[in-house]
């Protein structure tokens, strides 16, 4: 073995011990934790998607539970506020619960009777919308099923049903009952008439959500 090749197996293996002592030196890539599975027996109405099965206690007709599985969501936006809703069939109507966030407290509207209501049926013109949203002034108030309806705001909002990107937007306006225990919502779609529904305001705690 000539001097040349002895001196190249020397050198093949200093870099061998180099190489294998960066392998031992590199450290275990650092494993993810893995992602925190969703505890389902505590789901909440924030939590509630399509899919999931809702049930209300006492509040279905004759204070019955009010049950339905969820097959709509709509996210709306207006302004910096955003807020959802999931709605279902039950006893042949649909209804839907209303998920905002009012001052950091979980606000849960239920819209439980399926109805419809025109301008005529509360006793309102358009006008006198108009004339509201003009002013915007919270004393504002008219009467309808025996009880004093107090305006709350009115706004533009979007509306992006079931996870499109794509929204379509309605002018709303919001009122509330005297006691605070109703909510009555007006929206007017371009192209469609007023519409106008009652909201009763449901306890969060009270509402079980169910996911298959």
């Amino acid at each position: 073995m000539g001097p040349i090749t002895v001196t190249l197996l020397v050198v093949l293996g200093a870099l061998l011990i180099m190489v294998l002592k960066k392998l031992f030196e590199r450290q275990a890539a650092p494993v993810a934790p893995p992602t925190p599975q969703q505890d389902l027996a505590s789901l909440t109405v924030a939590d509630a998607r399509v899919g999931d099965n809702i049930s209300i206690p006492g509040a279905g007709d004759n204070l019955s539970d009010l049950d339905f599985t969820v097959d709509h969501s709509t996210r709306y936006e207006a302004g910096e506020k955003q807020w959802f809703d999931v709605s279902g069939k039950h006893a042949e109507r649909r209804v839907a619960l209303e998920v905002r966030s009012e001052d950091d407290e979980l606000e849960v509207r239920g819209f439980l009777d399926g109805k419809k209501l025109s301008l005529e049926d509360l006793g309102l013109s358009e006008d006198d919308l108009a004339q509201m949203d003009q002013r915007q002034n919270t004393a504002d108030n008219f009467e309808f099923d025996g009880k004093n309806w107090y305006y709350r705001l009115s706004k533009e909002v979007g509306a992006f049903h079931d996870g499109q990107t794509q929204g379509a937007g309605f002018y709303g306006w919001e009122f509330f009952e005297e006691t605070g225990q109703r909510y009555l919502s007006i929206r007017k779609r371009e192209g469609e008439p007023f519409s106008a529904s009652v909201a009763v305001k449901l306890n969060p705690a009270d509402i079980a959500v169910f996911r298959p």
